[in-house]
């Protein structure tokens, strides 16, 4: 596994952790992330906290869990109830069980995976969302946050060599599954290994490119259309990605 966090503030603010947080688990084979919803600014409420604590405990949670039968449901509903810091934020937590070699993934909003195999994407988690750029989300409040009963559970069958890469809606919104590919297959037409944390890295330095770029289609932008939106190019936004690789 490997990773990369771009906030969307760093060139501003090099010391912004952003609103994004995640965390990765080699020895449980599991990894999470979450979005923390910027709308909660405009209450003065900065929801990366939400989503640092929600990954934390999500942690706390993990330690009680067997490597290879862990429960992401289990995990994440657990981590739902002891935070308490205001705020919403999506999630999902992805891990490797060795009763059925398939991915166990539990996942709330726009945050979401890929599963490439041959370099080629054969699966992409859906979305869930209230409306346009209105994501379902954890939080404490029931007014402005959903609860963990909306949580969505996906199993994929893996095979040796297939490529995992999750993000949160700043790579999904700026990315196409084919632009993925394109930087898989260079790699390996490159005959140079990259470790999953040198992809991750390449991915979100594309990812931010795209949210720069103010005139290309984007994944955002063609959800916009077709919400009767008006939005030409990227959106700017922080970017996770995590990379991990299936021996």
């Amino acid at each position: 596994m490997g990773s990369f966090y771009i906030p969307k503030e760093y060139h501003l603010r090099p010391e912004s952790k952003g609103q994004d947080s995640h965390f990765l688990f080699q020895e449980k084979n599991t990894f999470g992330l979450a979005d923390g919803v910027g709308g909660w600014i405009k209450k003065g409420i900065d929801s990366g906290e939400y989503s640092r604590q929600l990954m934390n405990n999500s942690l706390i949670a993990l330690n009680q869990e067997t490597r290879g039968h862990v429960n992401p449901t289990r995990v994440l509903e657990e981590a739902y109830y002891v935070t308490k810091s205001p705020g919403s934020s999506t999630a999902c937590i992805i891990t490797l069980n060795d009763d059925d070699h398939c991915l166990h993934v539990v996942n709330v909003g726009d945050s979401g995976f890929l599963v490439f195999r041959n370099r080629k994407c054969i699966f992409q988690s859906p979305i869930q969302q209230h409306g346009f750029n209105h994501p379902y989300q954890l939080g404490c409040s029931s007014q402005f946050g959903d609860g963990v009963d909306v949580a969505i559970e996906i199993v994929v069958s893996i095979q040796s060599g297939d490529i995992v890469i999750a993000g949160t809606d700043g790579l999904l919104d700026n990315m196409f599954p084919s632009e993925i590919e394109e930087i898989l297959m260079k790699a390996q037409d490159e005959d140079v290994h990259q470790t999953p944390a040198d992809l991750a890295l390449t991915i979100a330095e594309y990812a931010l490119y795209n949210s720069l770029d103010k005139y290309s289609e984007s994944p955002f932008s063609r959800a916009a259309h077709l919400a009767g939106k008006n939005h030409v190019g990227g959106k700017i936004d922080d970017i996770t990605v995590v990379v991990a690789e299936i021996i």
